[in-house]
């Protein structure tokens, strides 16, 4: 089996910046591959006006804060910065983290956001087809960087499981796929992606697949069965403080079926 790596993304919703930086802390020092927050204005649950934190600035003290784990936005929202500003953001924090940056990204979906922060909405196909144009940019941008990065090219992360034009954007841009439950619908999603591959020429092998454990995924089976769909990514979604022994649980499992 190829190897298995065990993630976490701390939601940056309703706590403070000291419990934040801890829990960020703690998860490396138990072993996680990988530490990721998120990218909106507002909390997505609870009550909507509570504490919350920008996901990019974020990102840069989740770099200082870790020596080992990759880092990341799961997933950045594409509409909220012009994409050449966001591959010099992305190169700095690939410089800061020693080239343990993967840029995730996403066409944008939270109405909230957008309205609160004077953004245009628009509709689920516009906000494609402005991702569909960023990401050419970003790829040109990105060779232009100076200093180059320090994992050249970052690698790019694609969030959302749209057959018809997400699915195809990551066989053409990205290095790895986010996507979600349950295990037969991410396996489903993982076929529609590799004919996407096979469409635009592309070895599927190529694309790493990521999938986000949610409260109700139970811990093996949940991870069994994404593993046997075509997982090797698991990224744990949880609030802040996460339930550590859940986290360890994982990495467990991690380190049983890796090869």
């Amino acid at each position: 089996m190829s190897k298995l790596k065990v993630g976490v993304q701390l939601q940056p919703q309703h706590v403070s910046y000291e419990a934040y930086a801890e829990a960020v802390q703690t998860c490396e020092a138990l072993g996680v591959d990988s530490v990721w927050n998120w990218d909106h204005f507002f909390p997505l649950y609870g009550e909507g006006n509570n504490n919350h934190f920008e996901g990019w600035t974020l990102l840069t003290a989740i770099a200082m804060l870790t020596q080992r784990a990759e880092i990341g936005t799961l997933v950045t929202c594409n509409s909220y910065r012009n994409p050449a500003l966001l591959t010099q953001m992305a190169n700095t924090v690939d410089h800061i983290s020693g080239g343990r940056l993967i840029l995730g990204i996403g066409a944008g979906w939270f109405e909230k956001d957008y309205v609160e922060f004077g953004y245009e909405f628009g509709t689920a196909g516009s906000r494609l087809r402005d991702l569909g144009a960023a990401l050419p940019i970003i790829k040109e941008r990105m060779a232009k960087e100076l200093p180059p990065p320090q994992r050249n090219p970052i690698p790019i992360m694609i969030g959302g499981g749209g057959e018809k034009v997400t699915l195809k954007l990551t066989a053409q841009h990205a290095d790895l796929w986010n996507g979600f439950g349950p295990p037969r619908t991410f396996a489903h999603k993982c076929r529609v992606l590799d004919d996407w591959c096979a469409e635009v020429g592309r070895d599927p092998a190529e694309v790493e697949r990521t999938v986000s454990i949610t409260q109700e995924d139970s811990v093996p089976g949940s991870l069994d069965a994404y593993a046997e769909a075509g997982a090797t990514h698991f990224i744990m979604m949880t609030p802040v403080p996460p339930n550590y022994d859940r986290v360890n649980s994982m990495l467990a499992w991690r380190d049983s079926n890796s090869g």
